[in-house]
């Protein structure tokens, strides 16, 4: 077999998409410890083990190896300078950002789309690097997009905020919301019939305006995560953009209604061609659990898979 160029291997392995943690504990004298790593990964659902890699040069792995216990920051992403800033050297990195101490004592980085606070369940020697596995005590997830990392890259998987806030008078911007197999649909007099949850701009999580603030008044907590169609009317140059997402507590009873099983959609309720188009898309791609873009307006457009 002959030698593999680490240049070349390297660069191969940066084709893999990953997400972009900050890994962070305390040492021994208490202070708060932390570095950007991309090499987590869920190991086991029962029990709940999940793992990350640290390299033996690198400062911190012997505070690691060590800890017993440590967090997982998930980084939202709005947050590529967090990620740089514990990617670097710089000094005293935990005095220039957010943080509280979470379970365990690890530190909790405000701002993340997910974080796990850790026991040390294992210490794996793998080469040049080792691999600490831990037992997920505690955790929270809130309904932001996570930061990717790819090819050297930062990617994100939503919409930019900027495009949403500089888009045309008749902008409006839905989320299509699962729970449970059913897809939730509201009765919307500005479109003239059902359509999904939708408002005139996305809005922030916590905000009362925008796609979060209606959906805060309507009672419903939901993660609302990819972009799934943005498409375009020629004659009044209005903008639809949409998202997929789910709804993670319980639907409010007065919304009972709008559930709909995907067999028990009423087709000719829905405000417009566009809508019937694009749900019965949605309808396909979830039994194939494979998801594209349609990007066109509505009447043409084109679907781009995820995943080619």
């Amino acid at each position: 077999m002959s030698e593999i160029d680490l240049k070349d291997l390297r660069r191969a392995l940066g084709l893999f998409m990953t997400g972009v943690t900050v890994i962070t504990t305390l040492d021994e004298s208490g202070l708060p410890r932390g570095f950007t790593a991309n090499s987590f990964t869920s190991v086991s659902l029962d029990p709940p083990l999940v793992l990350f890699c640290v390299a033996k040069a690198a400062a911190t792995a012997p505070v690691f190896a060590a800890a017993p216990s440590f967090a997982v920051n998930i980084l939202a992403e709005d947050q590529r300078e967090v990620s740089g800033l514990f990617a670097s050297k710089v000094p005293d990195r935990f005095d220039k950002i957010d943080w509280r101490a979470g379970p365990g004592g690890s530190p909790v980085l405000a701002g993340a789309a997910a974080w796990l606070a850790c026991r040390r369940h294992d210490v794996v020697d793998a080469g040049d690097h080792i691999v600490v596995i831990g037992r997920v005590a505690a955790f929270e997830h809130g309904p932001v997009n996570p930061l990717g990392y790819c090819r050297g890259s930062y990617i994100t998987s939503g919409l930019e905020q900027a495009a949403v806030a500089a888009a045309r008078i008749g902008t409006r911007v839905g989320a299509i919301l699962e729970c449970d197999g059913r897809l939730l649909l509201l009765d919307d007099p500005m479109q003239g019939g059902l359509a999904p949850p939708t408002s005139d701009r996305l809005g922030k999580p916590g905000q009362e305006s925008g796609l979060y603030g209606l959906l805060k008044s309507l009672g419903v907590e939901a993660d609302v995560g990819f972009l799934y169609a943005v498409f375009e009317d020629k004659a009044t140059r209005a903008l639809a953009v949409y998202y997929r997402g789910e709804i993670a507590g319980p639907v409010p009873a007065a919304l009972a209604d709008g559930l709909f099983a995907f067999d028990d959609i009423p087709w000719p309720r829905l405000a417009d061609d566009a809508l019937r188009s694009m749900l019965g898309r949605y309808v396909v791609e979830r039994r194939e659990d494979f998801f594209g873009i349609y990007i066109g307006d509505r009447e043409a457009g084109r679907v781009r898979r995820l995943v080619d």
